[in-house]
């Protein structure tokens, strides 16, 4: 297991003028009286150890950094540097890169590496990297010492809007995704987005279907304004400094949609199924989580498995007269503004219902959809009220290839 102990760094990171520009998200979840900051802007990096400095407090000695050997080679030296600048000693563990790798296994090399660097209670785990990252670092963090404070800095578009905000934590088994985890709300989130010019197209894809969740569920001028700037800026493809206020502004909008959600249902209670409740926002992933087990987590990044799961959706939510065509067809054409998707027509439609009635999200035995009344607008469903027959159909229309 490899660790790296940094004691001296001989030179402090400045910050960027562009943190003029920055946008903040505060988020209050009345039911546990905690209050956080979500910070969004271009050069964040650079000044982390400030922001982290602030809302850890000055008890805090150690920071113990978590990310994965690509992320790190791109922004680790930078955090590390801005931490050691705040006064804190840094240590850093790569985790192995990829959702296979967010196992138990993975988690108590994670706390082993905590261990071995000695944090206290006072200190604080900070997760760099994506939304895999983020969810083992925060539940090693959640589980060490019965649970110290963590911060998450995003560098993946799906983290930054989504994964990163609203507490959930955990690793995936044999038996299904996320089967095991907690909700431990980190002490701050970071967002640079700058950190977005570095990943891959299929990363952003990945990023923008969330997206196109977040409005598709619950706010109509949230999905246009997304689906607008997918349209303006080449389907996503982020570039020049003059989209970066807007780019910044619309995470923003995502996060605080988001966290609007989380504040008045952490914890997803089972006895909510309004639209308001916290599984409005597992639209498409029913179709996605199964998507992911049957190919091994190795053929979709989760964002992209979203993309088709909420197709799904759409053509049962169709089925049911619930939703028109014309909304349908506006969904299709968000999704596939998102960018490419992998192939998905060739799975097996028996396996994938088949890996459903594993789905962590079931009651009593039941799957709860998330299906729509309208773009903005959700509806949780029972899974009883869809017949196989409409199942297999909308699996089979759903993961065509959009043209």
């Amino acid at each position: 297991m490899f660790y790296c102990f940094h004691q001296e760094l001989d030179c402090v990171t400045e910050k960027r003028d562009t943190l003029t520009s920055m946008q903040t998200v505060r988020v209050h979840l009345p039911a546990r009286q905690t209050r956080y900051e979500i910070k969004i802007g271009s050069g964040l990096i650079g000044a982390a150890g400030e922001y982290i400095r602030a809302s850890s407090g000055n008890g805090a000695r150690r920071a113990a950094l978590i990310s994965n050997q690509t992320v790190f080679d791109l922004y680790g030296n930078a955090t590390v540097r801005s931490l050691r600048a705040a006064k804190f000693d840094v240590a850093h563990w790569s985790m192995k890169d990829g959702e296979p790798h967010k196992s138990l296994r993975s988690l108590e090399q994670a706390l082993a590496f905590l261990i071995d660097f000695r944090l206290e209670r006072n200190d604080v785990v900070v997760a760099l990297g994506g939304g895999v990252v983020g969810d083992l670092a925060g539940f090693a963090a959640a589980t060490y010492l019965r649970g110290i404070a963590f911060v998450q800095v995003p560098t993946t578009l799906l983290a930054q809007i989504d994964a990163s905000v609203g507490g959930k934590v955990g690793v995936n088994t044999s038996a299904g995704k996320n089967l095991v985890g907690a909700f431990h709300q980190p002490r701050s989130v970071l967002i640079d987005t700058d950190t977005l010019r570095t990943l891959p197209r299929r990363e952003l894809t990945a990023g923008w279907c969330e997206a196109v969740k977040h409005g598709a569920v619950g706010d109509r001028k949230l999905f246009d304004r997304t689906v607008k700037l997918l349209g303006t800026h080449a389907s996503g493809e982020l570039c020049g400094e003059e989209m970066r206020d807007e780019l910044a502004s619309v995470i923003a909008a995502h996060c605080r949609f988001k966290a609007s959600i989380v504040a008045g249902d952490e914890r997803e209670s089972t006895a909510r199924a309004d639209a308001r409740s916290r599984k409005i926002l597992n639209f498409g992933h029913t179709t996605a989580h199964a998507l992911e087990a049957v190919t091994g987590y190795e053929r979709f990044r989760h964002g992209e498995a979203v993309g088709y799961g909420m197709l799904v959706a759409g053509e049962i939510s169709d089925s049911l007269g619930m939703f028109n065509a014309d909304a349908l067809e506006l969904l299709r054409q968000a999704v596939r503004a998102c960018g490419e998707l992998p192939r998905a027509d060739d799975i097996s439609v028996h396996d994938l219902m088949t890996a459903m009635k594993a789905d962590k999200k079931s009651i009593n035995g039941n799957i709860k959809w998330v299906l729509l009344e309208a773009i903005g607008k959700a509806r949780v469903v029972d899974g009883r009220e869809i017949s196989n027959p409409v199942l297999r159909n909308a699996l089979r229309a759903g993961l065509q290839r959009l043209e």
